[in-house]
């Protein structure tokens, strides 16, 4: 998969305008910078074309209680999220379009012709859904070593009180809204309760219970700890079913 820099210009082009009528005080101007022959940084969205990898900077928000997202800008639903982070949700998804992973859609349910939600699905291809799946780590400094694990273990279940199982996430993209970026208005970054509005769902058993996941005290560390989150693909996948 390799990286091609004229995709930048109507990329990029595209998202300004749509950031241009965003209501924040300063619109979002998408740059990118090369850092070295694989590395490239987006505001502070940093992404390697050849791991395919993304980081970017956030903080523990909660150590203990029911969460329903992941991450979430500063500026959104923090008291129910585990980390909080001041990036441009625009320049995440421009990282993930750049690296060619593919959204898949697959965790949100159709509604009727009246808007109400039914019980179907959208019919998404085998290839959709494993080019979406990402595994999701987080790094931080404790008393000066590195230290590097799955986000997932640090969010527990309630009732069973054990780490969330390993296993991927879904990029799922968000969307446009009369021209602009969901994510920059919701501040949804990554979720656990799905949530459209999201870039990244989580699509493992108890995502649509607001009850079931809880932080992990015992693993996180103190609340305002500076981390980095690290995205990549997941290499771990089972066979999926035919769609």
């Amino acid at each position: 998969m390799f990286f091609r820099s004229s995709l930048l210009i109507p990329i990029c082009a595209s998202l300004t305008l749509a950031q241009e009528s965003a209501p924040t005080a300063e619109p979002v101007k998408p740059s990118v910078l090369k850092l070295s022959e694989t590395k490239y940084q987006i505001g502070a969205v940093t992404f390697d074309q050849k791991a395919r990898e993304i980081r970017f900077p956030a903080k523990v928000n909660m150590e203990e209680g029911l969460l329903e997202y992941l991450v979430v800008l500063a500026q959104g639903k923090i008291h129910e999220a585990l980390l909080i982070t001041e990036i441009s949700p625009t320049h995440l998804n421009l990282a993930f379009t750049l690296l060619r992973y593919t959204a898949s859609r697959e965790l949100f349910i159709i509604p009727d012709e009246d808007g109400r939600l039914t019980d179907k699905y959208p019919e998404v291809p085998a290839a959709i859904k494993a080019g979406a799946r990402i595994a999701i780590d987080v790094e931080w400094n404790d008393n000066g070593s590195t230290r590097r694990v799955p986000i997932n273990e640090w969010i527990q279940h309630a009732v069973k009180t054990t780490a969330m199982a390993a296993g991927p996430w879904v990029y799922s993209g968000s969307d446009f809204n009369e021209g602009k970026y969901v994510p920059e208005m919701t501040g949804d970054i990554a979720a656990i309760l799905v949530s459209p509005a999201a870039i990244i769902n989580f699509p493992g058993t108890d995502n649509q219970d607001d009850t079931v996941w809880v932080a992990f005290p015992k693993r996180i560390p103190p609340q305002e700890t500076n981390v980095t989150v690290i995205i990549a693909p997941y290499l771990n996948l089972t066979p999926l079913p035919k769609p």
